[in-house]
């Protein structure tokens, strides 16, 4: 399994193609929520994600300060289906969060996360700094982690 990290532009049609298939299959069929996929974000976001023998198997993208925050965020953290319990959302967030450390100026990451998954991210030292507020009737909460 192979690690890539690229910028929008950087991505081959195939990839791109990819991701999007992954993103729609786990967020919109997966958990029922259909939502506008195409938010304008990603060209200026980078895309971390993992590949095996041509899928994607886990996915998230990082995306700079004031497009969705004022701090720059994580966002679309996703594992297909077939490679859950094996530790890999672990470890994109942990590559998520060194890259950034390594290579965007910033004191700190902010996140959406849905209610469900609030352990993992505080393991992470996310500490949630929002109320509960529905997302495309889906309980979330913002997390904030302080680099």
């Amino acid at each position: 399994m192979e690690l890539y990290i690229k910028k929008f532009e950087e991505l081959t049609n195939q990839e791109l193609y990819k991701i999007i298939e992954a993103r729609i299959n786990v967020f919109v069929v997966e958990q029922d929520c259909p939502y506008h996929e195409c938010d304008n974000k990603d060209q200026d976001s980078f895309h971390l994600f993992y590949q095996e023998q041509d899928q994607i198997a886990a996915y998230l993208r990082i995306i700079p300060s004031g497009l969705s925050y004022p701090e720059i965020s994580i966002g679309r953290v996703l594992v297909k289906k077939e490679f859950r319990r094996q530790g890999l959302g672990l470890k994109q967030v942990q590559q998520a969060i060194s890259f950034i450390e390594n290579n965007m100026d910033t004191k700190a990451v902010r996140i959406s996360a849905q209610e469900y998954i609030l352990d993992f991210y505080k393991s992470l030292g996310f500490e949630v700094v929002s109320d509960r507020y529905l997302e495309d009737d889906i309980p979330h909460y913002e997390m904030l982690l302080k680099l």
